[in-house]
């Protein structure tokens, strides 16, 4: 598998590279990640089973979407695709530090600027994606509130149905989301899974997002992904909203958002995130 690994990372460098040492890295709940390097050269590559190579595609596309608008810090990505029985994804490394408010500022700068990315085909995206390990659908939308009833909650209540999942109240919920959504919305490039594991800074302080699940939507989204699990520094909200600032109504729509999230969560582990996310419809109807 290495061996057509660096075959691959050779040819699109045009430089010959032969891994001589492979330390294993975090990647993430759903891949496995390697620290893989010629003694001179440091890669990034995630692995997982040869069929999820789509997986991987569409997260270099959407590395290269948010990296063509030339904002913030984005891991290259080189190569992609199946070696033996798995699939893989190489990316630049990025050494990885602790930033300070300094680097918190500049994340929100930047990443206000990446949201001003926008395009006339609507609310979607050029093909589907992951989020998590979970299909994301991403078929192009004129009207947001319908792309978000029907591609995001509603197609997560779909599976969390399958799963056993009971949200009493889930058909109330989406009949309210043309009322609950009711801001004007204009298509931003977004990363689509924006909490703290995908976020951070390099060892220079030049902050960094990785590991998207891209496409064009409520640029809203990504704010309230940020304070799902916590939240970022302070810095980081004032001066996003500094650049590009958001729309009144903000704090009641987050938990609308967020729901997405949560309902994924349930999907993907199950456990109490069905309760959680009961919790949420709840006050969201409230």
């Amino acid at each position: 598998m290495w061996t057509q690994i660096d075959a691959h990372i050779s040819q699109v460098t045009s430089e010959k590279f032969t891994s001589q040492q492979r330390r294993s890295v975090g990647g993430g709940c759903i891949n496995q990640g390697y620290a893989v390097s010629n003694g001179e050269i440091t890669y990034f590559v995630k692995i997982n089973q040869a069929s999820q190579v789509a997986m991987f595609e569409a997260e270099a596309l959407g590395l290269k979407e948010m990296l063509a608008t030339a904002s913030i810090r984005i891991p290259k990505p080189l190569s992609w695709g199946v070696a033996e029985n798995s699939s893989y994804i190489v990316l630049e490394w990025l050494e990885l530090g602790n930033g300070n408010s300094n680097s918190w500022e500049e994340m929100g700068r930047k990443l206000a600027a990446m949201h001003k990315a926008s395009t006339s085909e609507g609310f979607g995206w050029k093909i589907n994606n992951t989020i998590g390990s979970t299909p994301q659908i991403n078929t192009w939308t004129a009207d947001w509130t319908e792309f978000y009833i029907k591609h995001r909650l509603g197609y997560q209540f779909q599976l969390a149905r399958r799963r056993g999942g009971n949200f009493p109240q889930q058909e109330k919920l989406l009949a309210a989301i043309p009322e609950l959504l009711a801001h004007q919305v204009q298509p931003s490039l977004v990363h689509g899974d924006l909490w703290g594991g995908n976020a951070g800074c390099t060892a220079s302080g030049e902050p960094v997002i990785f590991d998207p699940a891209t496409y064009f939507g409520d640029r809203e989204v990504d704010i309230a992904m940020t304070e799902l699990f916590g939240g970022f520094p302070a810095a980081f909200y004032k001066s996003y909203n500094e650049v590009f600032p958001l729309d009144a109504g903000y704090e009641q729509r987050k938990t609308l958002y967020n729901l997405y999230h949560i309902l994924n969560h349930f999907n993907l582990f199950g456990g109490g995130y069905a309760s959680q996310a009961n919790r949420m419809i709840g006050q969201i109807l409230h």
